[in-house]
């Protein structure tokens, strides 16, 4: 599909920047905003800390990265990608999201498009933003200017499913709009392109997206511990059931990152405004974010059982998910936080995180892989590749010559090969 618009992406994350850079490969002007002066920096000189965009990619000649609203007026269609998460009462926080819009508000014309891509609840485009973008501009939306939404279905890590590979859902205020936002993904995106028929539509089909891939994880994490009560091995038995052609394969697991584990409550919050009680989502949820404790507790009974005293446990892997740097809504916090709550000593390590990052979020500092001491119980909490391809040799090295206890959250580690003496626990 061919156009002639001009584009510019706001935030340049895990899910902006590999949207600025497919649009330049197409030879699109794009420029990339971001407030972070340090990211654009970086960027500039060919380094993304998120290891998703490769160098050479950043350095095409259609894209320019900067920190400057006023460049933002040479563009005519505007994505807006920046993180919605939520606050300490799990609620939704527009706050980036409604800063963006006034970003762009400051730099919108007469026919200019701006399209959502942030995850939020139905109604947010038309009822949050579109309000801020007029009063900043002094434009009327579906006169002047006009609005659109596309989630994004960015998989941090994920070198298979890319922004070009994976089906894109547009959605537009007026049919005209519609069209133009499909135009523009299409000329990048070669999976396809779904028309929504209302900006609404499209809003949901995010949050449900993410909704129902909680619902059957909670299952398994419900399903683990009723397992762990009947004395049978979890994998055991979802390696059995998954020989049934239509068995869906998920597995039980920590449940956090930027969607997953903060999308539900995009939806429910907007549901119980409308006067709607979500039971089933909201225990859902209430099963997978209580996972870090149960596995914190886990090791603390077995610590306890071992007559370990002072005990000393060694975390390995902070970050949502295996070989990414992304720390955000990391459920490994929550294991730290139980052990520390009980008087446990932990000590973390993580490849892939950035230590500076993890210690401004939450308080944590990581150790390097050297400095760790002899520990009483080691929890493999993020199955890196780094740690698997060491497998038990690793986790032997990192406990006390007498100590046994080992949490494989995932189950990553092979059991054909734990030493028989050793007290394994994993979901």
């Amino acid at each position: 599909m061919l156009h002639s618009r001009k584009i510019a992406v706001i935030g340049l994350g895990y899910v902006g920047l590999p949207v600025a850079v497919s649009f330049a490969a197409s030879k699109t002007p794009v420029i990339g905003f971001d407030i972070d002066a340090r990211r654009i920096a970086e960027l500039n000189k060919g380094h993304d800390r998120t290891n998703e965009v490769e160098p050479e990619r950043l350095k095409q000649a259609s894209l320019s990265f900067t920190d400057d609203r006023a460049v933002l007026k040479q563009a005519d269609f505007f994505i807006v990608t920046v993180p919605t998460p939520i606050d300490e009462a799990r609620r939704p926080d527009l706050t980036a999201l409604i800063k963006a819009s006034e970003t762009v508000g400051q730099a919108l014309k007469k026919d200019d498009i701006v399209v959502y891509e942030s995850t939020v609840y139905p109604g947010a485009t038309e009822e949050d933003c579109v309000p801020v973008l007029e009063k900043i501009s002094g434009l009327k939306a579906g006169v002047d200017f006009t609005v659109g939404y596309s989630p994004e279905r960015i998989n941090p890590g994920d070198h298979v499913h890319r922004f070009e590979t994976i089906k894109k859902v547009v959605s537009g205020q007026t049919p005209e709009t519609l069209e133009i936002v499909a135009a523009v993904y299409g000329s990048v995106v070669t999976a396809g392109i779904h028309k929504a028929p209302s900006i609404k539509v499209a809003e949901a089909a995010k949050v449900i997206e993410n909704t129902q891939r909680d619902l059957n994880i909670a299952l398994m994490n419900e399903l683990s511990e009723v397992f762990q009560a009947l004395g049978i091995n979890t994998l055991d038995v979802l390696a059995a059931a998954g020989t049934k052609w239509n068995f869906l394969p998920f597995r039980p697991g920590l449940v956090g990152g930027h969607c997953i584990g903060v999308d539900p409550y995009y939806l429910t919050y907007r549901a119980e405004k409308a006067g709607c009680h979500p039971e089933v989502i909201l225990a859902g949820r209430r099963t997978n974010d209580a996972v870090g404790a149960r596995v914190a507790r886990e090791c603390i009974k077995r610590l306890l059982a071992s007559g370990a005293s002072k005990p000393r446990v060694t975390v390995l892997g902070l970050t949502f998910k295996e070989d990414v740097p992304d720390i955000r809504n990391s459920k490994v916090v929550d294991i730290i936080t139980e052990l520390s709550n009980f008087g446990v000593t932990v000590q973390a390590h993580d490849p892939w995180a950035e230590a500076e990052e993890v210690e401004h979020e939450f308080g944590i500092h990581l150790v390097d892989r050297k400095a760790l001491q002899p520990a009483d119980a080691v929890i493999l909490a993020v199955s890196h590749k780094a740690y698997l391809d060491e497998g038990w040799s690793l986790v032997q090295a990192l406990l006390k010559p007498q100590s046994k206890i080992v949490i494989d959250v995932k189950g990553s580690l092979p059991r054909e090969k734990k030493p028989a003496d050793f007290d394994l626990f994993s979901l």
